[in-house]
């Protein structure tokens, strides 16, 4: 009797598990991790697409907030978890800016991790406090090329998206600036409110509600054509700094070596949830436009962007 086994029955056998973990795929609590504070844009957006797709995929989604090192502490932690679909990322386009900022990541995002499901893109707006003079971003731009440093500018840490995108308009626009970091956009809020900070480049779905009210002025969006919520407001180019635009984009992750069938569970929730008319109401309330992707689509945009970012962090640091 032939005691070797042909390499095709192997390979079934080896997996077979697989496949069977995939036709279950989600029979118990599900845990997302999101690398930034409570109250981000990155918190609040995927909440509310996590809510619904726990609904859709018949299992609870329990939502955790991981913060630090510009959102490498909680992006590790998936990149290292189980590949089985059980452990998830809700991230921002700060994902592709970590890279640059941290040299030494215990993780590669292009090969550690997956795209699972693009929920949209935004544009950030400089917002300033009402206690300072600038009406327009001309007013701004004169005072700050002429105090330098003095002028300053927070964010939700360094390599954030809203960081970068504030960098690529001081490059642009040929002014000095003191980056202030702090541990959240709540945080930053409260100190442009106080008059502490002169300027924050703030996710349109955070800032919106503030502008409205009066709480905080806006000069310029970040985006390259002019935000359909905020028409008055110039863009980059319109303000006299060519090639300063940037945008937003919240997007989700799984570990690399989740099986394709799962990841392609993940999406299609994704995209029916996306799909629906309340939650596009939702999104559009927050500022956050259709960005539609597949997983490889997203994956390839991750590298393309690291490969950038890689060039523009080194004219800032």
């Amino acid at each position: 009797m032939n005691k070797f086994v042909p390499w095709s029955c192997v390979a079934a056998i080896l997996l077979a598990p697989l496949a069977a973990h995939a036709d279950t795929f989600p029979s118990k609590m599900i845990r997302a991790t999101i690398p930034f504070g409570a109250g981000s844009a990155t918190d609040v957006v995927p909440r509310i697409v996590f809510e619904r797709m726990g609904a859709e995929l018949g299992q609870p989604i329990v939502v955790e907030n991981r913060v630090g090192g510009g959102g490498s502490i909680g992006t590790n932690a998936v990149a290292k978890a189980d590949p089985d679909g059980y452990s998830i990322l809700a991230h921002s386009s700060a994902i592709a800016i970590t890279p640059a900022i941290f040299p030494n990541l215990p993780y590669d995002t292009s090969k550690d991790l997956s795209g699972v499901l693009m929920i949209g893109a935004s544009a950030n707006v400089m917002i300033v406090p009402t206690s300072r003079s600038w009406k327009t971003v001309q007013d701004f731009l004169v005072d700050a090329r002429a105090k330098g440093p003095q002028i300053n500018f927070g964010s939700v840490g360094i390599g954030s998206n809203v960081h970068i995108s504030a960098e690529k308009f001081r490059l642009a626009a040929g002014f000095e600036a003191t980056h202030v970091p702090y541990r959240g956009g709540p945080e930053v809020i409260a100190d442009i409110l106080g008059g502490r900070i002169d300027f924050y480049f703030c996710p349109l779905s955070t800032a919106l509600p503030l502008i409205r009210e009066g709480q905080v002025r806006a000069l310029v969006v970040s985006s390259a054509t002019r935000a359909p919520d905020l028409p008055d407001v110039p863009t980059p180019a319109e303000a006299g700094a060519p090639g300063g635009d940037s945008s937003s984009w919240f997007a989700m992750f799984v570990p690399s070596k989740t099986p394709p069938d799962i990841i392609e569970k993940w999406h299609a929730a994704g995209v029916k949830v996306l799909a629906s008319a309340d939650m596009q109401a939702s999104l559009k309330k927050l500022g956050i436009g259709p960005m539609p992707m597949k997983p490889a689509e997203i994956d390839a945009l991750v590298a393309k962007e690291i490969a950038a970012n890689m060039v523009l962090l080194k004219g800032i640091q």
